[in-house]
């Protein structure tokens, strides 16, 4: 069954006239990985996303679909926090301990605060 990333990939290659080899060689994948991630069997790797939207030279409606897309797909996140102060690490893991317990207003109040960076 195709995923979210897998809807969207294919409507990709569609639009660009290629088929699932196509966009592999591209990804210096196999086609059946690449397969295998559009239904959810293996996880997108990383970097994929830059590299698609470098590759395929993506608008920002379709970087933000294609990121939508990951974001539904995905069932856990990776942080790095390497060179990241301890006391910046110990509120990420806080957060994701926590995180399941959030409720609507204190996920809406969070989103507020994160969203006030991307408007200046």
């Amino acid at each position: 069954m195709l995923t979210g990333i897998g809807k969207f990939l294919r409507k990709l290659r569609i639009d660009n006239n290629e088929i699932l080899l196509n966009m592999a060689v591209k990804l210096n994948v196999t086609v059946s990985f690449l397969s295998a991630v559009e239904n959810g069997k293996k996880k997108i790797p990383s970097g994929w996303y830059e590299r698609i939207c470098t590759l395929y030279a993506l608008t920002d409606s379709q970087a933000e679909a294609f990121a939508q897309a990951i974001a539904e797909t995905e069932k856990s996140y990776e942080m790095n926090f390497q060179d990241i102060p301890a006391s910046n690490r110990m509120l990420g893991v806080s957060f994701a301990r926590r995180f399941s317990e959030l409720s609507e207003e204190q996920i809406a109040a969070i989103r507020e605060i994160l969203n006030k960076g991307d408007s200046q």
